[in-house]
């Protein structure tokens, strides 16, 4: 929702975000699971292991990063057949998906997953001993940090924030949503560290530590090359030749000028609609 108001405040049709996020959605959710099941290889090959588990998703297993990598592919597609232009999208995208992450990490509360290390702090989150995910050797009663109410809290925050700079600064041609993969790629570099659950381990960190740096370093590659290729404002939401609401875009063989109520006989006359027409629209007239 807050994207699409955003798009549309930028001259773009109403509803047309939707349209672009049926791609994303799709693409992002396959993406996501296939960048889970590559990075934990032990939970679906080898002896014993049943590779048909991949499909099992409503078992769980999505990765936010493959979301974000399968997510642009599919945005990508959807701004293609709209018409929209990649980078506008993904500035109007920026502060909802921060909110939509958010939301998304409710669900590692209700599960009791994805938490932290053991802490002492009055914050700290108690898990059942009889968890899966309940590291052995620890006594029961154990607190841990809630990395995901850290998360959400980064987050929220981090929607606001863009909001502003947005605000404040202006920023269009895909450099908002550099900073919102800085921003969210930072704060993952430290949820990452302190968390227990079992990842694959690279160079000594964990494949979403270096994920997390990857985003951060890509962001701000996007920022410094778009402030120099575009440091002006963006003409439009669409590419040249595929803006909604332009004339030769009508349908209707009719105009609102035809349809107008006749004052007099001259009137009359101009206003009445020949059956059997094959005239094309008039310069200038509106879609019916």
């Amino acid at each position: 929702m807050l994207t699409s108001r955003r798009l549309t405040r930028r001259g773009a049709e109403p509803g047309v975000a939707v349209d672009i996020a049926l791609w994303a959605v799709v693409f992002g959710i396959i993406v996501a699971r296939l960048y889970h099941v590559f990075t934990h290889p032990g939970d679906y090959f080898g002896e014993g292991k049943n590779l048909w588990a991949i499909l099992f998703i409503w078992e769980g297993g999505n990765a936010i990063f493959g979301s974000l990598i399968g997510g642009a592919i599919g945005a990508y597609i959807g701004c293609r057949i709209t018409g929209v232009r990649f980078w506008t999208f993904a500035d109007a995208l920026a502060p909802g998906m921060l909110l939509a992450q958010a939301i998304g990490r409710l669900g590692n509360w209700f599960n009791h997953e994805l938490f932290g290390q053991p802490t002492n702090l009055p914050w700290g989150l108690e898990i059942e001993s009889s968890n899966p995910a309940f590291p052995v050797g620890l006594a029961d009663g154990t607190l841990f940090h809630p990395t995901f109410l850290y998360e959400i809290l980064w987050n929220v925050f981090g929607a606001v924030l863009l909001l502003l700079i947005e605000r404040e600064w202006r920023l269009q041609w895909g450099k908002l949503f550099a900073l919102y993969l800085i921003w969210y790629g930072l704060g993952r570099i430290w949820f990452e560290s302190i968390r227990v659950d079992p990842s694959q381990i690279f160079f000594g960190l964990r494949v979403n530590v270096e994920a997390a740096i990857l985003a951060v370093l890509i962001g701000i590659v996007i920022f410094v090359v778009q402030r120099r290729r575009h440091p002006g404002v963006e003409p439009g939401p669409y590419v040249p030749g595929r803006e909604w609401g332009r004339d030769d875009q009508v349908e209707s063989r009719y105009t609102a000028e035809d349809f107008e109520r006749p004052g007099d006989d001259d009137d009359q006359e101009s206003a009445e609609v020949p059956a059997t027409s094959s005239a094309s629209p008039r310069s200038g007239s509106t879609r019916l």
